[in-house]
């Protein structure tokens, strides 16, 4: 097979959502040469990917959104969540505004990367998804800002390859595919599954939906946005992108950190109705910041979506299952998804739910689906709304070699290794914008990329300023974050439950937190230090 050397680069950005397209237009504007690679046909990132039915954002436009004034004085929000189509519009919007199609490759699958000691300059190799020619690249500084949700999770269910109707991962949905009629499956209720199992109930000609864990899903109300409600909103974004790095999330509303013991019952019931009638993630990324230290403060919460889930629910036994008595985990430490109809789905004769903790799946037939209890559920079509290998599995997932040989899966058997959640000890000159052990689960998408993106940056502006060629985290400065998250870990709650925060939903992955728990404002703040220190932390040569 062919290979080329298509691109001599300072620098090489994997990835095209907002982490990629902002390092891709602030480093050209800066003088680098630098290029972006995107495996899909379009930019977007998780946006490209996720075109299941109902895909749709769980925070709110105001701030989901580049805060670059160029982009916000003309883009208009048709609501306040909007969906996947909408989202991909706004990142071709972006794309052309600033003139970046130029300086991205798109349907090009970064598939191997090694780093040249001599000359410190990574040779990347990767593949034309369209020609399958192989090119190889050489630069300075390689970028993969690959986010949380790059590489699915399909599990691993005997017989799944012999299923003779269409199998396929949320993340992968055919565009354009119909489920009018059909017989549907749904593993997983997750915020994809959630999503879907709503959006396909009404036509689907019979729906069974597989759940290990409920969710805790939370109503997304998405008002409608006419031109004189977007030009109110150009009033108010200056402050608001100003004020985001001061919010636990990144969000335009912080966490109330007022102690829920200095409460009364009164005054927190009335804060939590007020969270809920607001919609979206208010109660929970807007609510009482304790709920995430005192199981007992979640579980009065939990108490109060129950409350107002349970009546939308009109089976008794199913309203168990899908809002149970005793929580299936601390409120709080899975993400809560954002719905419309997902309870009300569950009162048609068409939906079925399937418990798979009381009777788990055995085996997949070419038919469909046979459980615990002997029985087979045939099906026309399933859905594997199983979430992704977050934080490392789209790093694990490239071939990418250390200076001492090791591949990412090596280096992170034991668990994930990261300075800052920035970079990892022998693999210079990679730096990580919304990777592992940096606030992103936890955080809004745009504003990471844009506050993190910041000090990469900075970073390589100051090298090349000082004619400096390498940066790489220094070992020490790895086990001193481990620790760090450790002991901010250990003082949560998310270690109590089985969250792919937690990592908990890769087989053989060890189980650790991986999003930063101690919020923006503080991430931000060591950020800053390491900087000012010249980059503490970091080995510069």
């Amino acid at each position: 097979m062919e290979t080329s050397v298509v691109e001599e680069l300072d620098v090489l950005v994997v990835g095209g959502g907002f982490s990629g397209i902002y390092q891709l237009e602030r480093l050209r504007s800066l003088g680098f040469s630098v290029k972006l690679y995107e495996a899909g046909s379009d930019a977007g990132g998780v946006w490209h990917w996720n075109q299941y039915p109902g895909a749709r954002v769980d925070t709110e436009a105001t701030l989901y959104q580049f805060s670059d004034e160029r982009i916000w004085r003309e883009w208009n929000w048709s609501e306040v969540f909007p969906g996947q189509e909408e989202l991909q519009a706004y990142f071709r919007f972006v794309v052309d505004k600033l003139d970046l199609r130029k300086d991205i490759r798109y349907s090009t699958r970064v598939t191997a990367a090694q780093f040249d000691e001599d000359t410190n300059n990574w040779t990347v190799e990767s593949r034309d998804e369209r020609t399958r020619e192989t090119l190889l690249t050489r630069a300075r500084f390689f970028l993969p800002l690959l986010g949380t949700g790059s590489k699915a999770l399909v599990p691993n269910i005997p017989g799944l390859e012999d299923f003779e109707g269409d199998a396929f991962h949320t993340s992968r949905w055919p565009k354009g595919y119909d489920m009018t009629g059909k017989r549907v499956a749904v593993i997983g209720t997750g915020a994809s599954g959630v999503q879907v199992i709503q959006s396909i109930a009404p036509e689907v000609d019979h729906l069974t939906v597989f759940q290990r864990t409920p969710a805790t899903a939370l109503p997304m109300i998405s008002p409608r946005l006419d031109a004189s409600a977007n030009d109110e909103l150009r009033q108010r974004y200056p402050d608001l992108f100003k004020d985001r790095e001061t919010t636990f999330a990144g969000l335009e509303y912080d966490v109330i950190f007022t102690p829920t013991a200095e409460v009364s019952d009164e005054e927190f019931d009335a804060t939590c109705e007020r969270l809920w009638a607001k919609g979206g993630l208010q109660l929970w990324l807007g609510g009482y910041a304790d709920m995430f230290f005192n199981a007992e403060v979640g579980k009065k919460i939990y108490d109060f979506w129950r409350q107002k889930t349970l009546p939308r629910i009109e089976d008794p036994i199913l309203a168990e299952k899908l809002a149970p008595a005793v929580p299936p985990y601390p409120f709080g430490t899975k993400r809560c998804p954002l719905e419309y109809t997902y309870y009300d789905a569950f009162n048609q004769d068409n939906v079925d739910l399937v418990d798979i903790r009381e009777t788990p799946i055995e085996r997949i037939t070419p038919n469909g689906i046979v459980t615990a209890d002997g029985h087979e559920h045939e099906f026309d079509v399933i859905v594997l709304a199983t979430g992704f290998d977050s934080f490392t599995g789209g790093l694990t997932d490239i071939d990418v070699r250390s200076t001492k040989g090791e591949s990412f899966a090596e280096v992170f058997r034991d668990g994930a290794r990261t300075a800052l959640g920035r970079a990892t000890a022998g693999f210079p000159n990679i730096l990580y914008v919304y990777g592992p052990q940096s606030p992103s689960a936890f955080c809004n998408g745009p504003t990471c990329a844009e506050l993190e993106g910041d000090w990469v940056v900075e970073c390589l502006v100051n090298m090349r300023e000082k004619g400096l060629t390498r940066i790489e985290a220094a070992p020490e400065a790895e086990q001193e974050w481990h620790d760090h998250l450790d002991t901010l870990a250990a003082a949560t709650t998310f270690p109590l439950a089985n969250s792919w925060y937690m990592n908990a939903n890769v087989p053989g992955k060890k189980r650790e937190l991986l999003a930063y728990p101690g919020g923006l404002p503080m991430y931000l703040e060591k950020c800053r230090e390491s900087a000012e220190n010249g980059y503490a932390g970091f080995v510069l040569s």
